[in-house]
């Protein structure tokens, strides 16, 4: 009986082009279309594991964790100096789906940074602001903005604790005038101190006491 061969049927080269040009595991620089570069890990033709992107257009570096394309993990975003062009950090953290996420460190021009927990790429939780001017903030965030309790201490040392509502001081605080010697203790609505009562302490060894002497009891 003759035997019959039929051809072996052979895929379009397409299949095995498009295998080839898949991404997976650690792969050297790759070229977006708009110039953007990457270079790292791969998974799925997505970024994934720890790798390095680079922005044509604003020149600005992240260099970390990547996960299915988006930056998660830890990792950091630099940006060029528009006149040395030396790179300067901008964020030093933890990210998730592309944004800020967790504990992290922001530097803002000027000199102003902060310190603490972010969520959604907003400050949120706990921080500390340094602020160009000297003042210092330590409490809790919400929205970006100082909100719930905290510490605000200004550069002469003057400093308010208690609370604050949308980056205002709003509730129950205290206000401790250290240049006089004096506490103001009260209710706090929109940065405005409604209502409330001035204790002296220690006036006569204040930086500038007040000019009338304290009666003793």
């Amino acid at each position: 009986m003759p035997i019959v061969k039929y051809p072996r049927a052979t895929e379009p080269l397409w299949h095995e082009w498009d295998g080839k040009a898949q991404k997976c595991g650690l792969r050297h620089t790759v070229y977006a279309v708009n110039g953007d570069q990457y270079t790292g890990e791969w998974l799925d033709n997505l970024k994934h594991g720890k790798g390095t992107q680079v922005w044509k257009r604003t020149g600005a570096i992240y260099s970390g964790d990547w996960k299915f394309g988006k930056r998660d993990g830890y990792g950091s975003y630099s940006i060029p100096d528009p006149v040395t062009k030396e790179y300067k950090k901008v964020y030093t953290g933890w990210w998730k789906n592309d944004r800020k996420c967790g504990y992290g460190a922001t530097f803002y021009p000027g000199g102003e940074r902060y310190e603490g927990e972010w969520s959604g790429g907003l400050r949120s939780g706990w921080g500390r602001m340094y602020y160009r001017d000297g003042s210092i903030y330590e409490g809790q965030w919400l929205v970006d903005q100082p909100g719930g309790q905290g510490m605000l201490r200004l550069p002469n040392e003057n400093r308010y604790e208690g609370g604050w509502k949308d980056g205002k001081k709003h509730g129950p605080g205290k206000f401790f005038y250290l240049d006089k010697g004096q506490l103001f203790e009260g209710i706090w609505a929109a940065d405005i101190p409604k209502c409330g009562i001035l204790i002296d302490f220690g006036r006569d060894k204040a930086p500038a006491p007040t000019q009338y002497p304290i009666p003793k009891v």
